[in-house]
């Protein structure tokens, strides 16, 4: 991919089975490992991934599909796919203690992988994002995953990626910004995990990875005492306040701010107020 875009990283590469997964591995101290969703990459966490690496190593993985990763055709792309990749991933760098930072999809990858190995979790940050049943899906989602029409819009025409780069902010993105999202989907082979994610959104239990979801929901119950920062976008179109109370219903221990003027993609909409409240976060944790 070209990179007329702002991502000052060389990604790191992990070969799983076949596949190669790309990562972000920078600075040294403390381990933060930041997950993100749908239609993101790494790209998303890029000014976050900045600032906290000059006191933290930051681990920033590109899922299979996603970013500079590999996109084969014939991946199942589930959530335990997922899951397991990013497993991998922080034991083959040899980590013991991690924190982890959640958007979107995220919450349900990151935490999916702390329910395995809850004894690794430091800390948590979410962003607007679930990791718990529920069957609210936007109709804006739910067309996409209509059969025959959803992949005409999705790998077709990049509906979804589109659409997130106008709907998922409340601030206009700059022309590199949007380069940036849409850089690693540029065509109809490229957006194959754009569409895997929204058509594996489990809402019911006739869903794939509803069990999947299921069991990440019963883990949540082990961190209620983990230091928790929820930092919330409060004009996001699909993880809207339900899902924000949900999430301090669960952890009425954490610490939580909402941002009322940012929407979904909240890292681009209040970044300047975000980025201290996660470093001065993670600092009190020393």
């Amino acid at each position: 991919m070209p990179q007329n875009y702002p991502y000052p990283f060389t990604p790191s590469t992990l070969k799983i089975g076949e596949h190669t997964l790309s990562y972000i591995d920078q600075g040294r101290g403390r381990v933060v490992v930041m997950v993100h969703g749908n239609p993101t990459w790494s790209f998303y966490y890029r000014n976050l991934a900045g600032l906290l690496k000059a006191s933290f190593r930051v681990i920033v993985p590109d899922h299979i599909g996603c970013g500079y990763s590999s996109k084969p055709q014939n991946y199942p792309y589930r959530l335990k796919d997922h899951i397991y990749n990013l497993e991998h991933l922080i034991d083959s760098l040899g980590v013991d203690r991690v924190s982890l930072v959640m958007h979107d999809w995220g919450g349900s990858i990151g935490m999916g992988f702390a329910g395995r190995r809850p004894e690794m979790i430091e800390s948590l940050v979410v962003f607007n994002t679930a990791a718990f049943c529920s069957n609210r899906i936007p109709w804006r989602i739910k067309v996409c995953r209509t059969p025959i029409l959803g992949p005409l819009m999705i790998r077709g025409a990049n509906v979804f990626a589109r659409a997130a780069i106008r709907m998922a902010v409340n601030r206009p993105l700059s022309s590199e910004v949007v380069e940036g999202y849409l850089a690693p989907y540029d065509s109809w082979q490229n957006r194959i995990a754009t569409l895997r994610f929204v058509q594996d959104i489990p809402l019911s239990e006739k869903d794939r990875s509803w069990e999947t979801l299921k069991e990440v929901e019963a883990g949540l119950d082990r961190f209620t005492e983990t230091p928790m920062l929820i930092l919330w976008g409060g004009k996001d179109f699909c993880f809207n306040d339900y899902f924000y109370n949900e999430w301090r219903r669960r952890f009425p221990n954490a610490r939580a701010v909402y941002f009322p003027e940012a929407g979904h993609y909240v890292l681009e909409d209040a970044f300047d107020e975000i980025g201290p409240l996660v470093m001065n976060f993670f600092n009190e944790l020393k």
